[in-house]
């Protein structure tokens, strides 16, 4: 079988060049305009990012795959899902307005933004998951499969739960309607570590599900109204909170591959990854920290999996930065090093084995050939 190719160009320009226009290059070059756009529906996967989050991708990208969109004769609009957890993306109208407000208009994109699952959260479609060993079907919002053609445009970076936030991320947990992403975080819930507990309060205003209670000064998750989204793990920073589920965050990234497939089956399909302010965790935090990794560059692919692990090499292969919360965990004389950014940044993360399960499901494959443009 022949690799997978991904195409990748850094974030260098000459002068009169911006990078929109380096972005549609690269995606000319992948052959995103060979697939039939004419007269189609064609859904453009992003990430609005939450109020407060400034690290998720600027419009302007957002804008220059739509104009290859309606050059090829295609309808393009920006999607996404509503949340799980509470926050300005929660229902249709907070999430329009969140978008709006970070940027994401008819004017600044050239196209319309439509939530995907509805007002809200609940307008979705169940689709079958062909081979899936998790989920026997997919709660997918409405819009999104209406769609005649399927792009996703991936902000890439680090995350508390899953390791990294990339193409399977943004299309299995993201085109997720409310249902879909509870089905998929319901593997496990965490607890805290009493001993560990700084009483901070931090895990707390993080939870947008009033979980959180304290007894005499100690963080107590109620396993009652917990949604096990894993946001709080990512929020305390002395490694109070923990998963008890050895395996919970492995599946959940098998079930966000299944999801994946769930999407893509079907129809035409193309991929866009930037691997820029690579934050240690999601785009769905009301905050950014530092990135923990340099800006490495723009990729694009047919093939979803390869796409992801052209990333994840590219990223291994850099130089952490020093501060940051990488660079920090580096920098302790009692760190465990695991020689694995991710997993250095966010110690309870697996991400090795959605990458594995989403081959076997036929998403696509890890075996790639990088073709690096200009």
């Amino acid at each position: 079988m022949d690799k997978s190719k991904v195409f990748f160009t850094d974030f260098r320009t000459s002068l009169g060049v911006g990078l929109p226009t380096k972005l549609k290059k690269l995606c000319r070059a992948a052959g995103m305009m060979d697939m039939d756009m004419e007269g189609k529906f064609v859904a453009i996967k992003i990430h609005f990012g939450e109020l407060g989050n400034i690290a998720y991708l600027r419009p302007n990208y957002a804008k220059a795959v739509a104009d290859l969109v309606k050059e090829a004769g295609g309808k393009p609009f920006l999607t996404d899902c509503n949340t799980l957890y509470p926050g300005s993306r929660k229902n249709a109208l907070d999430h329009l307005d969140c978008a709006q407000e970070n940027g994401f208009n008819e004017a600044t994109t050239g196209c319309h933004v439509i939530i995907a699952d509805g007002l809200r959260g609940t307008d979705d479609i169940i689709i079958p998951v062909n081979g899936g060993q998790y989920c026997s079907e997919a709660y997918i919002g409405r819009a999104v499969m209406d769609a005649d053609v399927f792009i996703s445009l991936n902000h890439f970076k680090g995350h508390e739960a899953t390791g990294f936030g990339g193409a399977i991320k943004n299309i299995g947990m993201g085109c997720g309607s409310r249902a879909g992403k509870m089905h998929q975080h319901n593997q496990g819930k965490p607890v805290v570590s009493i001993d560990q507990c700084r009483g901070c309060h931090r895990c707390a205003r993080e939870c947008g599900s009033d979980a959180i209670l304290f007894r005499e000064g100690k963080a107590f998750i109620d396993p009652e109204l917990c949604k096990g989204c894993g946001r709080c793990i990512g929020a305390c920073g002395f490694d109070a909170i923990y998963n008890p589920n050895d395996n919970a965050n492995e599946v959940l990234g098998c079930k966000m591959a299944e999801y994946t497939k769930a999407v893509l089956e079907g129809r035409p399909h193309f991929h866009v990854s930037l691997i820029v302010d690579v934050s240690p965790n999601c785009d769905c935090h009301s905050e950014n920290d530092a990135p923990i990794l340099p800006n490495i560059g723009m990729l694009a692919s047919y093939d979803p999996v390869a796409l992801d692990q052209a990333c994840v090499d590219l990223c291994q292969a850099a130089i952490p930065i020093r501060n940051s919360q990488l660079g920090d965990n580096l920098a302790k004389e009692e760190w465990h090093h695991h020689h694995d950014h991710f997993t250095d940044s966010n110690p309870n993360v697996r991400w090795k084995e959605t990458l594995e399960h989403a081959q076997k499901l036929g998403i696509g494959s890890r075996d790639y050939e990088l073709i690096t443009l200009k």
